[in-house]
């Protein structure tokens, strides 16, 4: 019989978001759109490795986009992972645009709640951030909030790190605290920000949030 595994056993996993670009400087939606790190963004990728090097790494994950990927490689990870579902929400029609100048014809829009158009639904996002989780914690997907993955012998301590995009990441970490993907609203997550998603006993927790 396997036993449960005690909380410390558990993985952890730390999130960062990439560095700054011309988009997200300007608030725009920046999603599959392929940027390259402003100069404030390189150097905020290297800040964020300093605050890394402490951490032994088992495995270091990455989204396919560039600024994703540079960010980790400033970082200290050149040789990351890449993991081609970790991409930034595809905005379809609302790539390029601010929240605020959709909101001069709609008072009421919150991509939380009214999506975009011709792009991904919010639910398609989360069910991505299901797949890094499964990933994350060698478990099937359908498993991941079962309370069987607790039991796993594959479930065992170690630190992955994930570096990805604004959004993507804030609704990754709403399902890994076994909530619903809208609840990611309630993560403000800043450029290149480090964070770290871990368990409180048995129980999946945020133990580090804009590091």
């Amino acid at each position: 019989m396997i036993e449960a595994a005690d909380a410390h056993d558990f993985p952890k996993l730390w999130l960062v978001r990439h560095g700054e670009t011309v988009w997200s400087k300007n608030h725009q939606y920046t999603g599959l759109t392929d940027l390259e790190l402003t100069e404030d963004g390189v150097q905020q990728a290297v800040a964020a490795g300093r605050k890394l090097s402490g951490v032994k790494f088992s495995s270091v994950l990455t989204s396919p986009l560039k600024r994703a990927r540079r960010t980790a490689e400033l970082a200290g990870f050149p040789d990351a992972e890449v993991v081609p579902y970790a991409h930034e929400w595809d905005y379809g029609d609302y790539e390029g645009q601010r929240s605020v100048d959709i909101r001069k014809k709609d008072p009421s829009y919150l991509i939380w709640t009214h999506g975009v158009v011709r792009g991904e639904t919010l639910q398609q996002v989360s069910d991505r951030a299901d797949h890094v989780i499964a990933k994350v914690l060698d478990t099937p997907d359908a498993a991941l909030f079962s309370g069987s993955q607790q039991n796993s012998p594959s479930l065992r301590q170690r630190n992955v790190l994930l570096v990805a995009h604004g959004h993507f990441l804030r609704v990754l970490a709403a399902r890994w605290l076994q909530l619903e993907p809208i609840e990611g609203r309630r993560f403000v997550l800043e450029t290149a920000a480090v964070c770290n998603l871990g368990w409180d006993k048995k129980t999946p927790a945020v133990t580090g949030w804009n590091i």
